[in-house]
C-alpha cells in the first residue's frame, strides 16, 4: 500500500474543520496527525465535534510540521495571514486555505485559486492553494460554460439561498434558531465578498459580466441553491449540450435533464445543475452543500489532485434523500 498523506488541520474547532474530519477519518489515503486549536488544546476532539466522541485524538496547541505533508487552514477569514506570520511552514508542506485571505490575485502571495473544474492541471502541480468560497463555487459552476464559450450577456442576475452553517459556528442574532427558523432574509445585497472572486474566475475562463447578486439566509442548516437568470438566443437543448460537454470530465459536476433540488447534494461533494428556458429567458439552477463542495469536500478534492490521487478518493458520498 502507498504511504498515507499525513494531515494537520489548523483551527480545528469550527464547522469546516468538523466536516474535514468527517471526510478524512474515512479517507483511505489520509492519516490525520494533528488537529490544532488554541482555545481547546489538550481537550478531546470529540468534546467539540461530538460526532467524533469515539475518536481517540486530542487538540494540540501547535503543529509539528516535520510530521505532516499537508495542512488545512480553517481559522476563519483574515487569520491565515496571521498563521503564516506565526509559523515557519516548510516549502515541502502543502497548504490548503479554506479562508478568503489568498483567493484574489492581488492577495494571492503564491497561492493558486483552486476550482478543479477550471484549473485541474494547475492544481495537480501546486503546493499552495486557496479553496473557493461556497457561493462563489455554486455561481461559478453555473456560469463557466457560457464564459468559456464567450456567451455571457452583459448582465446576469443571481438569487442564492444558503443554510445557517454558511455563517460559521459562532452564534449571532442572524444564526440564532429563533431568528432563523421559519424565516428568510436578504443580506449583503449586490455587495457580497464572493463577487470579486467570481469576477476573476469568469475572466480567467474567458469572459466577465455585470453580476447582480442577492444572497438569502435560508431557514435550513446546510445547502445552497443558486438561481442564475439571464437572456440567451440559444435553445434550451443547445445550452444543456454546451454544459454537458464542458463538464464531461468533471466527476463532481452533473448536468441534470430535470430540475434539481438541494437534498440531491446535501452531504455530498457534488454540484448539480439544471437548465430551463422560456422565451429568451434562461434559468440555470446550481445546488451544492455549502460545507462540502462549497468548502471541506472541495478542499479534500483538491488535496487528492495535489497528491496525485483519484479525484474522487474518499468523496464517493450519496446524499440522504429522505
Amino acid at each position: 500500500m502507498e504511504q498515507k498523506i499525513r494531515v494537520a488541520i489548523a483551527g480545528g474547532a469550527g464547522y469546516t474543520a468538523g466536516e474535514l474530519l468527517r471526510l478524512l477519518v474515512a479517507h483511505p489515503m489520509a492519516d490525520v496527525v494533528a488537529v490544532q486549536s488554541t482555545s481547546h488544546a489538550g481537550s478531546a476532539v470529540g468534546s467539540v465535534h461530538s460526532d467524533l466522541v469515539w475518536w481517540q485524538k486530542s487538540f494540540v496547541e501547535a503543529i509539528n510540521f516535520e510530521q505532516i505533508d499537508v495542512v488545512f487552514l480553517c481559522m476563519g477569514h483574515g487569520h491565515s495571514l496571521e498563521f503564516f506570520a506565526q509559523n515557519d511552514v516548510p516549502e515541502r508542506v502543502k497548504v490548503i486555505d479554506l479562508g478568503n485571505d489568498f483567493r484574489l490575485k492581488a492577495d494571492a502571495n503564491g497561492f493558486l485559486y483552486g476550482l478543479p473544474e477550471l484549473r485541474r492541471e494547475e492544481i495537480c502541480g501546486c503546493s499552495r492553494l486557496a479553496n473557493p468560497g461556497c457561493f462563489a463555487t455554486s455561481i461559478e459552476l453555473a456560469l463557466l460554460p457560457l464564459a468559456a464559450a464567450g456567451l455571457l450577456p452583459a448582465e446576469v442576475t443571481v438569487v442564492a439561498m444558503t443554510g445557517s452553517t454558511g455563517a460559521g459556528q459562532k452564534p449571532t442574532h442572524d444564526t440564532h434558531f429563533s431568528n432563523r427558523s421559519g424565516n428568510l432574509s436578504n443580506y449583503k445585497v449586490f455587495t457580497h465578498q464572493h463577487l470579486a472572486e467570481i469576477g476573476e474566475t469568469l475572466a480567467a475562463a474567458g469572459m466577465q459580466t455585470d453580476l447582480a447578486f442577492v444572497p438569502v439566509r435560508g431557514c435550513h442548516t446546510r445547502g445552497i441553491m443558486a438561481d442564475v437568470v439571464l437572456r440567451s438566443e440559444m435553445s434550451e437543448e443547445e445550452v444543456r449540450t454546451l454544459y454537458k460537454n464542458f463538464y464531461a470530465d468533471a466527476p463532481f459536476t452533473f448536468v441534470s435533464d430535470s430540475p434539481v433540488y438541494m437534498k440531491q447534494v446535501v452531504g455530498t461533494n457534488f454540484c448539480m445543475l439544471s437548465i430551463q428556458k422560456e422565451g429568451d429567458k434562461l434559468l440555470i439552477t446550481s445546488v451544492i452543500d455549502n460545507l462540502l463542495k462549497g468548502a471541506s469536500g472541495q478542499a479534500v478534492q483538491n488535496m487528492n489532485l495535489m497528491f496525485g490521487l483519484d479525484e474522487m478518493c474518499g468523496l464517493r458520498l450519496k446524499a440522504v434523500g429522505f
